[in-house]
């Protein structure tokens, strides 16, 4: 019995079914304070609504700059400690005034002060859990992947150097003009980021 083998050759020329790299955004490197946050003032102000500033520490007025609103978060979080102490207090009202009835020594078979204890922890349990869970949902976290972190400059993010990211997904975006409006505000370094 034989066997055949067949051997392919290789041809440099051919072309594999490699997927090009698609375009996720534009990042833009700044050295200074001042530059970021007019940037992100000026990007504001030109209509784009999918971007982002990274910067190593905390920028007094970025916020203003980038016409960021406040957060919906605290408005959960009231709503649902005040469920968390609405539920504490039904559930030992049920338990001690309604189905498991106890005369002791002529005391009432319910009184607020004996319950504040449970009310107060379970309006903290309630505010607790919204707190955390409600942030990372409203942030999209866990986010474990981002094409932005390829970026070899990037990694100066954490220690000196500003960025303004403009994603593609941005009804305003057109590659070239963004990268001449980012060049135009100052930017030491425009570049594409691929995924």
């Amino acid at each position: 019995m034989s066997t055949t083998t067949v051997h392919e050759t290789y041809d440099p020329t051919a072309t594999a079914d490699v997927e090009a790299p698609e375009l996720v955004g534009v990042l833009a490197e700044f050295d200074t304070v001042d530059k970021v946050v007019r940037a992100a003032q000026m990007v504001r102000r030109a209509g784009f609504t999918r971007w982002d500033v990274h910067t190593p520490f905390p920028i007094h007025g970025i916020d203003y700059a980038m016409g960021i609103k406040p957060t919906i978060l605290p408005w959960l979080v009231l709503a649902m400690g005040l469920t968390g102490l609405a539920s504490g207090l039904l559930i030992q009202w049920y338990a001690n005034a309604y189905a498991y009835l106890f005369v002791i020594s002529g005391k009432p078979y319910w009184s607020l002060p004996a319950n504040i204890p449970v009310i107060f922890e379970c309006t903290i349990l309630f505010s607790a859990y919204t707190a955390v869970f409600g942030m990372l949902a409203l942030n999209r976290l866990p986010m474990l992947y981002n094409p932005i972190f390829k970026i070899e400059r990037f990694r100066r993010a954490t220690s000196d150097r500003f960025f303004v990211a403009i994603d593609a997904a941005d009804p305003r975006f057109d590659e070239r003009r963004v990268t001449d409006f980012l060049t135009k505000l100052g930017a030491s370094a425009v570049e594409r980021v691929e995924d």
